[in-house]
């Protein structure tokens, strides 16, 4: 058995007020699961479950499996739970009668 490459990857994670990137080196082959366990992420969050297999991550901004292998230089994102369904937010909001503008926002409509 000889030794292994190893590649450098980032995992990153942010909450509404901090982010943080960690640099990691996995095995080549490693997967994007076995960079978030290598990072340590889970001592500054604990909330971080990856036991259960329903934390979402992407690479890039793009969702993939915990199993999908990574590349060198790839950055692992770990996404937080949605607070609220977009859809039914958007619904909620449309039974008010409100507009929206791009970034979520109400648009206010000025009174004649």
């Amino acid at each position: 058995m000889g030794n292994k490459e190893r590649i450098e990857v980032e995992v990153a994670y942010a909450l509404p007020g901090k982010q943080i990137i960690i640099p990691v080196s996995i095995v080549s082959g490693g997967t994007a699961l076995d960079a978030v366990s290598h990072s340590g992420i889970q001592e500054s969050f604990p909330e971080l479950d990856l036991e259960s297999g329903k934390i979402k991550l992407g690479i890039f901004g793009k969702i993939c499996k915990p199993s999908k292998e990574l590349n060198k230089g790839d950055r692992v994102e770990i996404y937080r739970p949605l607070i609220a369904d977009p859809k039914e937010v958007r619904r909620q909001r449309a039974a008010e009668g409100k507009q929206m503008k791009k970034g979520g926002g109400d648009i206010e409509v000025a009174k004649q």
